[in-house]
């Protein structure tokens, strides 16, 4: 049985929910990336950031990234999967959800052990399944009908 712990990229760094967005974003280019997680005080994972939302939910709203911080762009809990999670069900929650990035964490102590990314699928699993996965997250959702509208509404794509 393939396991996250086999096709996970390890040396994943979290940006502390105190550090500003500017920081996260150095830290971004620095080691190459497209998402940090988001560790509180204690290194428990409580988010993840995205090159994507410091652009739209920061700069575009005309907000300062060298003082909002990470914790601030924190919403929810991260979808996450344990190590010893097998790499089936780790696909089909990243499809179910259409993302492209997912914490790997060690349990109980919820702590951030590695990642895994559209790249680390592509590594290691079969051409037939990398199609599969690519299809389904790339899927496009269609959009929430118009207010008043008889054509209902869906959800959007997550992730980035």
């Amino acid at each position: 049985m393939t396991t996250a712990l086999d096709i996970m990229h390890t040396g994943a760094l979290c940006v502390g929910e105190r550090e500003s967005l500017a920081d996260a974003a150095r830290i971004m280019r620095e080691q190459h990336v497209g998402a940090l997680p988001i560790c509180g005080d204690d290194d428990v994972l409580i988010g993840i950031i995205t090159d994507r939302d410091i652009v739209l939910k920061c700069v575009a709203e005309g907000r300062d990234p060298a003082t909002m911080t990470a914790g601030e762009l924190a919403e929810g809990r991260p979808l996450i999967v344990e190590g010893e999670d097998d790499i089936d069900e780790v696909l089909e929650l990243m499809e179910e959800h259409q993302i492209r990035r997912l914490p790997v964490i060690d349990h109980p102590a919820h702590r951030l052990i590695g990642m895994i990314s559209e790249a680390d699928v592509a590594r290691h699993l079969p051409q037939e399944r990398i199609a599969e996965f690519v299809a389904a997250v790339c899927a496009e959702q269609p959009l929430a009908a118009p207010a008043g509208s008889a054509a209902g509404t869906a959800g959007t794509a997550q992730g980035s």
